[in-house]
């Protein structure tokens, strides 16, 4: 099992699919091409961003495999198997052990909710040991999940029980709970950021790594905002994360995942719509959108060349 803490960017990857709502996996290779070129370090397979509360179990086991052989081990793939059935979890957390991934990830249940601590550490251990060679990162994102277990709790009394936990993905805002997180057992977990328009925050806290959608669109942005942070030009950094707070606060005007794979598809990656409940923007919408992300610095130029190329 790799020892190796996370650093830098890592892409929370979408799930294409064709204009049936069937997948559509050839697209898988183009994309990755384009994530490691932009400078992600890794990939976050089948998350919140990737549907896979959407998927079969089935899907989610093709979708993990073909972004597993896409990056043919050039950088670390993470598979999330979170399911309300448990069974399911292990199935999925197996499985990825079997096709070469990196790490195994895990939401808790959200139909019935895990709100006491012994729950959710069975819930978890049982998971996770489906997969015991791989490093496994809990996937904490209670306004999901509603979850209601205090983190910071439930990760110190987890290393006893779980063999192969190793991380944290940590998506929510309370940026002192995540220090928290960081801090236990002299640092022992690896507590990936997960909330894109607070990085700089997650930064100044102490994240070395992260994980998000917007990663797909903008890494070479919060690259620069890293860069400029590690350099202490912290007007830079602060203006490079507005750039990145405001293409959020655009797409958030609508569907937020319908709304980032249109603007995939405004920038070459036709990656269909979103599965319901999630619905599709209307042609309107589309085109309110294409207009509003041209008035947005990190993807002006990015969205005004791909129009002139469809016209």
């Amino acid at each position: 099992m790799s020892t190796h803490k996370l650093s830098g960017l890592v892409a929370a990857t979408y799930t294409p699919f064709s204009a049936d709502g069937s997948l559509a996996l050839e697209r898988v290779g183009p994309m990755v091409e384009h994530l490691i070129e932009a400078g992600n370090r890794g990939l976050y397979v089948c998350g919140s961003t990737g549907e896979g509360v959407s998927l079969t179990t089935m899907e989610r086991c093709e979708v993990a495999e073909a972004y597993v052989q896409a990056a043919d081990g050039r950088i670390p793939v993470f598979v999330q198997v979170g399911h309300n059935s448990i069974a399911e979890a292990r199935l999925l957390a197996a499985h990825a052990q079997q096709i070469g991934a990196d790490a195994v990830s895990a939401t808790c249940p959200s139909y019935f909710k895990a709100n006491d601590q012994a729950s959710l550490l069975e819930t978890i251990k049982a998971i996770a040991s489906a997969a015991s060679s791989l490093p496994f990162y809990y996937y904490h994102i209670p306004v999901l999940t509603g979850s209601s277990v205090d983190i910071v709790s439930f990760m110190q009394a987890a290393g006893e029980a779980i063999p192969n936990l190793f991380g944290l993905k940590y998506t929510d805002t309370k940026l002192h709970e995540y220090q928290q997180c960081l801090e236990i057992s002299d640092g022992r977990y690896d507590v990936v950021w997960g909330t894109d328009e607070m990085m700089l925050g997650a930064l100044a806290t102490g994240a070395k790594a992260a994980i998000g959608s917007t990663y797909n669109v903008i890494a070479p942005t919060y690259l620069e905002m890293i860069d400029a942070f590690q350099s202490h030009r912290m007007e830079d950094a602060q203006a490079l994360q507005m750039e990145a707070i405001e293409l959020i606060r655009v797409l958030g005007q609508y569907p937020f995942h319908s709304a980032m794979k249109e603007l995939l598809r405004m920038l070459g990656h036709d990656f269909g719509t979103c599965r319901l409940p999630q619905r599709e923007l209307t042609p309107r919408e589309s085109e309110e959108l294409q207009q509003k992300l041209q008035t947005v610095d990190c993807l002006a130029n990015l969205v005004a060349d791909s129009s002139r190329d469809r016209s």
